[in-house]
């Protein structure tokens, strides 16, 4: 039988731990149920991960460094409009390519919420501080003057925005639906850049419902 790298093996229990707690929630993710999923021994688990909450503590790190992979792959080099309309983009996309994520992470920031590590914080950490320098960045390389609070203001809007559209992608999930609340949420996020932003934002969202 061929020998699975410790690395590989802990990334297949985290990736099967999403699995089983977007199903069954945390209290129903047991370790026999990750270690099945994995096609692991459950000895092998223990091994991998002294405790439950080890192992849930590496969960939040990787749909944390998730998130930062799908902000990073839609940073596109554009003014703050264009970079903060595909940063919302990526993540609804993510969210409706990728149905385990978006009730696993509502279970998750339940459960840690009741954690004394504050460990529920550390997805939204995580999404701040992966996308202030992509539109710091983006406003610097446009020639554009925003207040950094203005920055920090969309990004909760962005965050925000995602957020709602999970929770409606988590009870329906209508994929024929969601392709046009995409939109519609792009939309949002256009009105309140243009309110916000100025005259550039305006003429973005304007092409952006073209181009829809």
């Amino acid at each position: 039988m061929t020998r699975i790298p410790a690395v590989e093996r802990r990334a297949e229990l985290v990736a099967a731990a999403v699995r089983m707690i977007a199903a069954h929630g945390v209290e129903g993710a047991t370790t026999r149920r990750i270690a099945q999923e994995a096609n692991a021994p459950l000895a092998t688990l223990h091994y991998c991960f002294a405790s439950k909450e080890m192992l849930f503590a590496a969960v939040f790190e990787y749909v944390a460094g998730q998130y930062r992979e799908v902000l990073t792959r839609n940073a596109v080099r554009g003014d703050v409009e264009t970079t903060a309309r595909e940063l919302l983009r990526g993540l609804l996309e993510w969210y409706v390519a990728n149905p385990d994520v978006g009730p696993a992470i509502v279970e998750l920031i339940s459960w840690g919420q009741r954690q004394e590590d504050k460990q529920a914080e550390l997805v939204y950490n995580e999404a701040f501080e992966t996308m202030r320098p992509i539109l710091l960045n983006a406003a610097s390389s446009a020639g554009q003057s925003v207040d950094p609070s203005t920055i920090d203001d969309l990004i909760y809007i962005v965050s925000t925005l995602s957020d709602g559209f999970a929770l409606n992608w988590l009870v329906f999930t209508d994929r024929a639906a969601a392709l046009p609340q995409i939109e519609l949420t792009l939309g949002v996020l256009n009105a309140w850049m243009s309110a916000n932003l100025g005259d550039s934002s305006e003429r973005g969202a304007r092409a952006s419902r073209a181009s829809a």
